[in-house]
């Protein structure tokens, strides 16, 4: 695989958008920067003036004292000076304007581009935190967007301000002496060489360095999540051996990239120093020799004011050069963090091109009639193509039929899958590990598209409906928790967030999570932190039950629902699941078999087919993988 070249091209979307979105403090800060820039070339200007009003008024007036010098000069010279004071403060109010400025537009622009990396991550597939680590996408969002930061807030402004420091200083250079200017220009042809040979190396290393320090934060967080698992297996000395190999890699990245980076100003500095000497040997030279100096305003006879001005100009020029090399390392560290924040606003999203809508309604007169308020029947709105819309009462009717899926095209985990759940029928999906039980409720969701087939609800193609809708459509109880920092309450809620304390009670009774719950120390406004570290695992299990009661969806959804809870509470979330499912289709996933018993069908999964199906009745009495599975756990247990 071709490894991608981060260019320089890079940051063109992103200064673009900062343009966008901020066009007029944009415009102001580039006047500002104009003004300061002119500010400080301007010193060698007035002092051209100054040296030049003095040489010229000691050659007109030999023989005159210092003192009468003085008053003769003196109108013109507090002109310039008073000239000096306006430029300098200007250009020292409009450097603390644009400092102002980008002060605001630069955490304003970050502030919008974490929220749109959000509002991207959010409507992402899941395939994309399949392939992604969390610590990788959590480095998005801190060493990224602060390598973005610098090149908005420090970076960008500087290199702009140097470079119009570099124009006018070029102008000023020529109208002086062409001479003189071409010993500036071989100096910058050689700081330009040093900048690329030198400055190149340590760009790349601090491209490397951006993608080391994403790899260390995703081991981290992996390692944080599995805490419990490296203590288990005592794989506290391979963890650290495999962060050491990484934290080695960053190392080596990050010291061979300031390595580069440290001898590079040095280097450039002394180049500017041979600059200065010998621009200042020459120009005497010429001024000796009487040379005559050569500009764009013509020929002239070399002078001292010339050679005054020229020196602190050739200096500037050469410090801002080394000045935008400097910016070499920081602009590096952009293009890597920012080719990374765009690959995931480029990702592709979560496609929906679904129509149809879910809706509660009421049956008046044998028709359904859509309103606002939540009702206990949900239906089905049809708009496309049509004048008036159509309604189709949500049953759960779920079919699937020739269903082909693979996480990868080339790699098929399921084989013309067939599933029939009627309104109401509790299905039940059994199977050893990997046999593609989760991956079925996952295509009901549609968190992953399938390859070959079709899936209907309610004799509706599941393409045709919008995600949001068949989503709420189904309540899920996933096998691995999420609860989220919050109270309780909120937790709960999160199934269904327009319900009222009253509805979340019931739910948290439902799935006997009451009593637990109100034993709290304080109820159900105890915060829980850290996905509930403060909970048994099995109390956290009976919120994500509570959760889904409160939902109160048409379509239940239990994978492993009760996996991590132990029998004398499986008894009771049993009881609560049961008057849970009442009236709805359920789809069960669980390698507890006496779960699954009362299921109106059973499904036994192997390598991606459906190898058996019918009751618990029928499937003993067939004596085939299910009864081997059934028998085999009671004799375990």
């Amino acid at each position: 695989m071709k490894k991608k070249r981060i260019q320089f091209k890079t940051l063109f979307p992103i200064v673009k958008r900062l343009f966008c979105v901020y066009k007029i403090p944009c415009i102001l800060v580039i006047l500002c920067l104009i003004l300061t820039a002119i500010g400080t070339i301007s010193s060698s200007i007035f002092l051209q003036q100054i040296v030049s009003l003095i040489d010229g008024a000691l050659d007109e007036h030999k023989g005159l004292e210092g003192a009468e010098i003085f008053k003769i000069i003196q109108p013109n010279l507090f002109k310039i000076m008073g000239m000096m004071g306006i430029v300098y403060t200007t250009g020292i109010l409009a450097s603390i304007l644009y400092n102002q400025i980008m002060a605001v537009v630069g955490q304003g622009f970050l502030n919008k581009i974490r929220l749109e990396m959000f509002n991207k991550m959010e409507s992402l597939p899941i395939q994309y935190f399949d392939r992604h680590q969390h610590g990788d996408i959590m480095s998005h969002y801190t060493n990224d967007v602060d390598a973005l930061r610098q090149f908005v807030c420090q970076s960008l402004p500087q290199c702009l301000s140097t470079m119009l420091s570099i124009v006018f200083a070029i102008g000023i250079m020529l109208t002086y002496s062409l001479w003189l200017f071409l010993v500036v220009l071989l100096g910058v042809c050689a700081m330009l060489l040093v900048t690329r040979r030198i400055g190149g190396n340590s760009a790349k290393y601090f491209m490397k360095m951006q993608i080391s320090t994403g790899k260390v934060e995703g081991f981290i967080e992996e390692m944080m999540h599995g805490a419990k698992v490296v203590k288990v297996f005592s794989h506290e000395e391979k963890a650290k051996q495999e962060f050491d190999q990484i934290n080695e890699q960053l190392f080596y990245d990050t010291k061979t990239a300031n390595h580069f980076s440290n001898i590079l100003m040095p280097i450039l500095g002394n180049i500017g120093n041979l600059q200065y000497s010998l621009i200042s040997i020459l120009g005497v030279l010429f001024y000796i020799f009487a040379v005559p100096n050569v500009s764009i305003t013509g020929i002239a006879a070399m002078n001292m004011s010339i050679i005054v001005a020229f020196l602190p100009m050739s200096k500037q020029f050469s410090q801002s050069v080394s000045n935008l090399s400097q910016q070499v390392s920081m602009i590096a560290m952009a293009m890597a963090g920012t080719q990374r924040i765009l690959d995931l606003l480029n990702e592709t999203e979560e496609v929906d091109e679904g129509t149809i809508t879910l809706v509660h309604v009421l049956e008046e007169d044998g028709k359904l009639v859509e309103v606002e308020t939540r009702s206990n029947s949900w239906a089905w709105k049809i708009t496309k193509g049509m004048e008036d819309p159509t309604y189709v009462k949500l049953a759960g009717d779920i079919e699937l039929k020739e269903v082909d899926f693979g996480y990868f095209p080339e790699k098929i985990v399921l084989h013309k899958v067939n599933v029939f759940a009627n309104p109401g029928e509790k299905i039940a999906f059994v199977g050893a590990t990997g046999a593609g039980k989760t991956t079925i409720t996952n295509l009901i969701n549609r968190f992953y598209e399938i390859q070959n087939g079709t899936i209907l609800y309610d004799g509706i193609n599941i393409r045709d409906i919008k995600k949001d809708d068949l989503r709420k459509s189904l309540g899920i109880v996933l096998q691995d928790t999420n609860l989220f920092t919050g109270t309780v309450m909120e937790n709960i809620r999160y199934g269904r967030l327009d319900a009222t304390d009253e509805e979340v009670f019931e739910a948290a009774k439902i799935a006997n999570a009451y009593d637990f719950i109100t034993r709290l120390p304080d109820g159900f406004q105890t915060m829980l932190t850290g996905d509930g570290a403060n909970l048994s695992q099995g109390q956290r299990q009976l919120l994500s039950i509570a959760r889904a009661a409160v939902a109160d969806a048409p379509v239940m959804i239990l994978d492993e629902a009760t996996s991590s809870i132990d029998t004398r509470t499986e008894r009771l979330v049993q009881k609560g699941t049961d008057q849970l499912m009442e009236g709805r289709t359920v789809f069960v996933i669980a390698h507890r078999l006496s779960t699954v018993q009362n299921s109106d069908c059973i499904m036994v999964l192997d390598h991606g087919n459906i190898i058996e199906r019918g009751t618990h009745k029928d499937l003993i009495e067939q004596k085939g993988t299910y009864y081997q599975l059934y028998t085999g756990a009671f004799e375990l247990e």
